[in-house]
């Protein structure tokens, strides 16, 4: 007890147990009852014989079946017992809003019924509903992995916020740190870009900040993530990774005031850690963002990478790992192509232009051109389809009618006139 133990390939203290009296029975009074739930109904499934040899629990079995053979093979005078077990545990299920609840071994004997093992999953959206009911549960963290006040003060922080603020800590000794805007980018970022690269050994951490979150929430989370980050020194120096997709609604700028108070004021630690810092980021104000971020970088006195949506979501992560190079001109003034990280490709900067020599009276006349040939264009094909309508039907037409067409082709051949004055003035 609180020493290390090695389980499969995770090392952690046992701290939690059950102690509980020891039932003495037979194999052949073990059952097996499961209940779980899906998107159209509950399942509940039966097997006669419980504990590790219970047969294929995961085939699915409908309605008709549980009725006709759910207590087939259970000896006729418990059939009523388990019956009213089965039913009362439903109850249960229901009004406590479980998702998933497992007992094996459920030992029946002829005049009780004893639960040796149980496993269940609780709906945590219903948790403003039977809060009352549920009254305050600890979950204990996974084997492996120690509860951390710092988790506990970011989902603090999520509960009493509308945005969303996630952090679970997985090796606080790892050298890759993830800040990554969007619960969606922090999974393509950490499990699969990270992982992908083989960088699973030294992942420190998995969340997410998303959902709008204020200038101080941002400073805190980002403050958090730092604290955690220079607490242990690695020779080869850390890695943060602060990505993110296309923010919808986020307000890239200020996040990112909140993440550059953080970093201001982590900025001795920062450089005793030798800590690298990639940044890529697209969304509201996210050239004003980036550019902060830009000057942060020159003061800190350490190496900070910021690209825009111009470079590819995960790439940052090539490059903080090692896997891919980091352009040159990235920490200058502009900003870089992605095609460094194509196969055989050059850090090619974006193109510019030399527009000194144009005057804003030549780009209103090319835009009045364009202008012009869209809506000649569009009166044109009005009018084919127009009169083609008129000439279909002229048969069954008064002269009257035939007149007024007349009429209408000259008012369009007059406006056709116009149009070609409009455009010629324009051409010129």
């Amino acid at each position: 007890m609180n020493k290390d133990q090695k389980i499969g390939t995770a090392i952690g203290k046992l701290r939690n147990f059950i102690i509980e009296p020891f039932i003495a029975h037979k194999d052949s009074e073990e059952v097996y009852v499961c209940i779980y739930s899906h998107r159209h109904a509950d399942t509940i499934l039966f097997h006669h014989e419980g504990g590790v040899d219970i047969g294929d629990v995961n085939e699915g079995v409908d309605a008709a079946t549980i009725e006709k053979v759910l207590l087939g093979k259970v000896v006729a005078s418990k059939r009523a017992m388990i019956a009213k077990f089965i039913h009362n545990l439903y109850t249960l299920y229901v009004d406590l809003y479980f998702t998933y609840l497992e007992i094996n071994p459920l030992v029946v004997t002829e005049k009780e019924i004893y639960i040796l093992d149980l496993a269940a999953k609780l709906d945590s959206t219903a948790d403003f509903i039977c809060k009352p009911i549920w009254g305050e549960i600890d979950y204990p963290p996974p084997f492996g992995r120690d509860a951390y006040p710092e988790e506990a003060y970011i989902a603090d922080l999520d509960a009493k916020s509308g945005a969303s603020l996630k952090l679970t800590i997985l090796n606080k000794s790892g050298r890759i740190w993830t800040m990554v805007a969007g619960g969606g980018a922090s999974v393509i970022y950490t499990v699969d870009t990270i992982c992908d690269l083989g960088g699973a050994g030294e992942l420190a951490n998995y969340g997410e900040y998303s959902g709008a979150p204020s200038v101080q929430q941002t400073y805190e989370y980002a403050k958090t993530i730092l604290s955690l980050m220079t607490q242990e020194k690695r020779p080869e120096g850390k890695v943060l990774i602060t990505g993110g997709g296309i923010a919808n609604f986020t307000n890239v700028a200020a996040t990112f005031r909140g993440i550059i108070t953080a970093l201001q004021e982590f900025q001795p630690r920062l450089v005793e850690h030798k800590i690298s810092i990639f940044v890529r980021r697209a969304g509201p104000n996210y050239q004003e963002g980036l550019r902060r971020m830009r000057e942060v970088g020159q003061s800190l006195g350490i190496p900070l990478y910021v690209f825009g949506p111009e470079t590819h979501m995960t790439s940052i992560c090539g490059m903080a790992l090692g896997k891919k190079p980091i352009p040159i001109e990235n920490n200058i003034t502009e900003f870089t192509t992605a095609n460094f990280l194509l196969p055989g490709g050059q850090s090619d900067k974006v193109p510019s232009f030399d527009m000194t020599g144009t005057t804003s009276t030549y780009l209103c006349d090319r835009r009045t051109e364009v202008s012009a040939i869209r809506l000649l264009c569009c009166n044109l094909v009005v009018w084919f389809f127009t009169h083609a309508l008129h000439i279909y039907f002229i048969s069954s037409v008064s002269l009257l009618r035939l007149y007024k067409n007349v009429i209408d082709l000259q008012a369009v051949v007059y406006h056709m006139k116009y149009m070609v004055c409009h455009f010629k003035w324009s051409l010129h």
